[in-house]
């Protein structure tokens, strides 16, 4: 890589921002004052984003770094931080020398979005780096209750048979009411409602309660949540082993320990 622009008496440096949201739209910005053009894809010129120092190293210490810029709504609005669209989003970071946008950028960074933190009119975003993984426990803690994920590669049940698409007949406040029999048996509590067309398509939502075809949200909805809107119910999962063993018949795919005697077993003695 010929990097011969760091030498020069006025410099020509640019950061680069690539971001790729998990619904698949990627954007770019740069911190020069016009768009640049870099294998064929086109940076905004967005001169309010700055990063925090950046130290390349090649040892195992985690490179985070953070991001602060102004919340725009043809870029980053207030309400797609709000509805999680930015959540687990991909950042890559890089330096350009912007009188040869054909020359091969210099990478600094690449990570997911961590925290994210508004004030106003200003958002600061904490970036993971690969590293961060480090900070993981090696092995997994036990628990009483399941530590897979309703229809994951741990728990191996196939969420396509466990899911109902249908339309809202009505919104009132955290209660959702959709179109099916009023004796639907199936339970929704702890899944998700995800949206399937609309401003908000894409998104998912927390159900906390349900009963028939009434769903209660964990969170008040978008207000493009409206009457006809098309969803998808993903039935939800508690994460006990009774529930386990006798509504879905998957108990050898059980991660968890539910007859492993806790703290409170440990510390009884006669006369207690």
């Amino acid at each position: 890589m010929n990097l011969d622009w760091f030498d020069r008496d006025v410099t020509t440096t640019a950061y680069l921002w690539r971001l790729e949201r998990a619904d698949g739209i990627v954007l770019g910005f740069t911190s020069h004052d016009r768009d640049l053009v870099i294998d064929s894809f086109r940076y905004r010129a967005t001169p309010g984003m700055v990063p925090s120092s950046i130290a390349l190293s090649d040892s195992l210490a985690v490179d985070n770094v953070e991001i602060a810029g102004v919340m725009t709504s043809a870029a980053i609005a207030e309400t797609d931080i709000d509805a999680g669209r930015w959540d687990g989003a991909l950042l890559y970071i890089s330096l350009v020398d912007w009188e040869q946008p054909d020359a091969q950028p210099l990478p600094l960074i690449c990570g997911e979005f961590g925290e994210i933190v508004r004030s106003g009119e200003m958002f600061t975003v904490e970036i993971l780096g690969a590293s961060s993984l480090l900070n993981e426990p090696i092995a997994p803690l036990t628990s009483p209750t399941c530590r897979a994920e309703f229809g994951d590669r741990q728990c191996k049940l196939s969420l396509h048979r466990h899911q109902w698409e249908g339309r809202i007949l009505s919104v009132d406040g955290e209660e959702i009411k959709i179109d099916g029999p009023e004796d639907m048996a199936v339970d929704f509590i702890f899944g998700s409602l995800r949206i399937l067309d609309g401003a908000s398509c894409g998104l998912s939502l927390a159900i906390i309660d349900g009963q028939g075809t009434i769903v209660r949200l964990a969170d008040p909805p978008s207000p493009c949540l409206a009457e006809g809107t098309r969803i998808l119910l993903t039935e939800g999962c508690d994460k006990n082993f009774a529930t386990c063993r006798d509504r879905f018949a998957n108990s050898v795919n059980f991660r968890g320990e539910p007859y492993l005697p806790g703290n409170d077993l440990l510390t009884r003695y006669p006369g207690a």
